[in-house]
């Protein structure tokens, strides 16, 4: 049985990884296509395939269609290559488990059988811990839209990074709700002074040893 448990309006954080470690983001391609994923899924009904879906919508566009319940809201996200970090909040009854399932099992299914392989993608049921507090909620999301640099990814991994963090720092696209953590700032520099500082403390503590949900935690 999973220990946390999900309620609406509630904020919680979401990780997994590969299994063995391995890569879940390959190419920019499958990056792109889970990034998809992450929209296409998080409606209340059955959409079908990803690829009907969107030529569904491409035939109505123009019309105006009802719109589909979401499942959660993001507030913040990381893909690294080989794992990934999301803030949520749940928005309707199961929301996090409805939109984690959908999401897990078409994206697997996608890269299976693109590599032509079987068998499981991610490593066992994702991991999910309630966010208790706003000052943790704020501290959270800077290590999720940083996280790869909390991971010091260099060189060619880069490629295969997509974060929320450009999001927040330059506008322009409105995918998460930011403004329940920007909001609490005067501008965007003070968020990403608070951002960078946070970042910083957690890289030294990480470097000590320290396990980093007890550091998110305290």
């Amino acid at each position: 049985m999973r220990k946390t448990s999900f309620a609406n309006g509630e904020f919680y954080h979401l990780y997994n990884r590969g299994v063995d470690k391995r890569a879940i983001f390959s190419d920019r391609h499958v990056l792109e296509r889970f990034f998809q994923s992450m929209k296409e899924f998080n409606v209340d009904e059955p959409i079908g395939s990803i690829y009907a879906n969107t030529f569904h919508k491409n035939k109505l566009s123009g019309s105006t269609t009802k719109s589909k319940r979401k499942l959660v809201n993001f507030i913040c996200y990381c893909l690294n290559p080989n794992h990934y970090h999301f803030i949520l909040e749940q928005v309707i009854d199961k929301g996090v488990e409805k939109f984690m399932h959908k999401l897990s099992t078409g994206y697997t299914r996608y890269f299976n059988e693109k590599y032509q392989r079987s068998g499981s993608l991610f490593q066992g049921r994702f991991k999910a811990i309630h966010i208790s507090s706003n000052e943790y909620l704020l501290h959270l999301s800077a290590y999720v839209n940083l996280n790869n640099r909390v991971h010091r990814l260099s060189g060619s991994t880069t490629n295969f990074v997509k974060s929320s963090w450009g999001e927040y720092t330059t506008g322009g696209v409105n995918f998460c709700n930011k403004e329940i953590v920007l909001a609490q700032f005067n501008d965007t520099s003070a968020y990403m002074k608070m951002a960078e500082e946070s970042l910083n403390g957690i890289i030294e503590r990480r470097m000590g040893g320290k396990d980093l949900d007890k550091i998110l935690l305290e």
